[in-house]
């Protein structure tokens, strides 16, 4: 086989090469069916049961309660800033039918890019009025930069929200939410009510099967694109507590913004992620990356692997700092375990260091076009042995450049 480049890009991503070889042969040869999974019927009993093999292992992986639905859509995490708009606002026309739309609130904790999206769509769909419980930017060194996770005293959570909003891991800027509870930069879930059915939206996209999500019993909603760490593009995973899954229909006669039939959860759960027609082969690739996921360990396997690969790489980039010659974007603490961003410091030494990698077969490494710089994505198909070859050129690289000699 010839040989393959290092990939560090923020998604879509690497996948595990044992499960890329997997899946040529099921390219041609489904399950033995004769015909290739590209072309298979989705509702085949062949799929029809793979696919319950697929959520069976996102359970045991994530250890999913009864209390929640898992589905199968498209569309990326973009088009879940606007359905869980919509589905979560029926299950409040439904819960509250007598309140006018300005007095339902929809709670947003925005800490980058993505979770400002999230709240400009929101704002854009009307229906509501939206809250930013948190707001990084107010709490960085510039006053505008997405460079930290705000500490419990930041966050304002409204009284009664339709939803409470949060994306766990910023891949643009490079902030993650904490795993540790008792960090300053975990999630405040202390600050949620206690014993109800909280309306609390994850976007887990980055992060997702990376470690356990916390609380996720507590989370009326969980999405994640496959794209980073469990697939190919195109598929879309939703974790959805069964009161969230609502009759958007009789929502929509008491005033709720009427839902498309593809976007309504109701839709999803109803026929089993079958409605339409389901992004197929990337279905059956994530299940191949499960099933590779169980083998190695699980979670525990996975969420040892990340602290060391992002211990060593936050480890090189202070000792670079030290040198004059990589800059953190990122106070100590917030940073993200998967999208780990700095700066190369001196002219045309981005330029040089990305070509450096490049020339050494690693790509992917550039910054995201909105804030440049370097963005290291340290997903779970990338091994810890190509995460020290990277950190090998990075001491390299900050020793030949020192700026900081005596």
């Amino acid at each position: 086989m010839e040989s393959r480049a290092i990939n560090f890009g923020a998604g879509p991503s690497a996948l595990p090469t044992a499960v890329l070889q997997e899946a040529t042969k099921g390219l041609l040869n489904f399950n033995g069916t004769g015909i290739g999974i590209a072309e298979i019927s989705h509702r085949s009993k062949e799929f029809t049961a793979y696919l319950q093999g697929v959520e069976q292992n996102i359970r045991k992986l994530l250890d999913i309660q009864p209390t929640h639905t898992i589905l199968f859509t498209q569309g990326g995490g973009s088009t879940q800033f606007s359905a869980v708009v919509l589905n979560m606002l029926a299950r409040h026309h439904l819960l509250h039918p007598q309140l006018k739309d300005e007095d339902r609130v929809l709670d947003y904790v925005v800490t980058g890019s993505w979770s400002k999206k999230a709240a400009e769509e929101a704002r854009r769909m009307g229906g509501s009025t939206v809250n930013i419980a948190a707001d990084s930017r107010k709490y960085s060194k510039d006053q505008k930069s997405f460079d930290n996770i705000p500490t419990a005293d930041a966050y304002s959570f409204s009284n009664n929200p339709a939803l409470i909003y949060y994306c766990a891991n910023e891949t643009v800027d490079g902030v993650e939410f904490s795993a540790d509870e008792t960090s300053p930069a975990s999630f405040p879930f202390h600050l949620l009510p206690k014993n109800a059915l909280l309306p609390l939206v994850g976007d887990y996209s980055s992060s997702f099967m990376s470690r356990p999500i916390p609380h996720i019993s507590d989370h009326a909603i969980i999405y994640a694109g496959a794209q980073k760490n469990v697939g190919p593009a195109g598929l879309t995973i939703l974790i959805v507590r069964n009161d969230c899954i609502v009759d958007v229909d009789a929502a929509a006669r008491l005033g709720a913004i009427p839902v498309p039939i593809c976007l309504s959860y109701k839709t999803l759960a109803d026929h089993n992620s079958l409605y339409n027609t389901p992004p197929v082969l990337s279905i059956y690739i994530t299940g191949l990356v499960l099933e590779y996921m169980l083998q190695l360990g699980g979670l525990d396997y996975y969420a040892g692997l990340t602290n060391r690969k992002s211990k060593k790489l936050y480890d090189v980039l202070k000792d670079g700092e030290s040198k004059g010659i990589f800059k953190g974007k990122v106070k100590e603490g917030s940073g993200s375990q998967m999208n780990v961003v700095f700066d190369i410091l001196g002219e045309g030494m981005l330029a040089k260091f990305i070509a450096g990698a490049e020339e050494r077969g690693m790509k992917g490494l550039k910054g995201h076009r909105s804030v440049g710089g370097v963005r290291v994505s340290i997903y779970n198909a990338v091994t810890e042995e190509e995460t020290d070859q990277l950190i090998s050129y990075m001491e390299q690289f900050a020793g030949q450049h020192e700026v900081n000699q005596e």
